[in-house]
């Protein structure tokens, strides 16, 4: 599905943008399902009283569908290797984001990060499947003991943005560093395989911004390590997006001997000087 040109951006960029993933329908599906779970009227400006309410784990076959078509589930396989990723039987978590007066850098949860991709033992010990569910108002406030990355990715193939709502530059599309993935193997690269939680306000600093803007049905395939944050919405209409992880089967082979690495593990491996 992706062309040549695609696998060396997002091995250069960090991530790809995926046009008509799913269909306009399957997302109007999707978002009616968020909004009975908000709550609030679609039509009464009045009742979105928060700038963003995060909302938990989903299997409802309209959003399991939306992440498994098959022109994704190719992209997996070409980004990720086949068989060697996990189908997604459940979606989430949804930042469901509002309208709000406020500068498009400082959203209410502002802040540069990549998302984490397996537990500590402390976050295993304390935190159960049913704390993703229902509404997420809040992230743990032990986030930096409770998750982990380490430079194989345990646990994590791609990050998903799967674009329920058109979403505009004033719509609070995701702000991504882009080629910020290279700078994070170096990072984790001496805490070994139980990694460490990682600070990345300074991350990728000086590399170019990019706005993962898109119509609704498509979708961007982010390589786990790909530096990002959330902007707030200055546009008029609630932002509808998933950011689920494709799991992997196993790790990320850093030193692979039974053939090329995959465009996830080159972009590990051109991190750490191994290109």
């Amino acid at each position: 599905m992706l062309t040549a040109e695609h696998i060396e951006s997002f091995v250069t960029d960090g991530f790809v943008r995926v046009p008509n993933a799913f269909s306009t329908e399957l997302a109007a599906e999707c978002r009616d399902l968020l909004w009975k779970q908000l709550d609030m009227d679609p039509g009464d400006r009045s009742t979105w009283t928060r700038e963003v309410i995060r909302l938990g784990v989903r299997s409802d076959d309209a959003f399991v569908r939306s992440a498994n078509t098959t022109v994704l589930t190719e992209a997996y396989d070409q980004l990720v290797g086949h068989g060697r990723w996990l189908p997604m039987d459940a979606i989430g978590t949804f930042p469901v984001r509002f309208p709000a007066d406020r500068a498009p850098e400082q959203a209410e949860d502002y802040g540069w990060h990549i998302d984490a991709s397996f537990l500590s033992p402390e976050g295993e010990a304390t935190i159960g499947a049913g704390d993703w569910e229902g509404e997420l108002a809040l992230v743990p406030p032990d986030y930096d003991k409770v998750f982990r990355c380490n430079v194989s990715s345990r646990g994590r193939g791609l990050l998903v943005l799967l674009l329920y709502s058109d979403t505009g530059e004033q719509d609070a599309p995701t702000l991504i560093r882009s080629g910020s993935h290279l700078d994070v193997p170096p990072l984790l690269a001496p805490y070994g395989p139980e990694g460490t939680y990682l600070d990345c306000g300074s991350v990728g600093a000086d590399r170019p911004h990019a706005l993962a803007t898109g119509r609704a049905g498509d979708a961007y395939l982010c390589h786990p390590f790909l530096v990002h944050t959330p902007i707030t919405n200055t546009g008029t209409a609630p932002r509808f997006m998933a950011q689920p992880s494709l799991q992997l089967a196993g790790e990320f082979d850093l030193n692979r001997t039974d053939g090329q690495p995959v465009p996830v593990e080159r972009a590990i491996r051109v991190g750490l000087g191994r290109g």
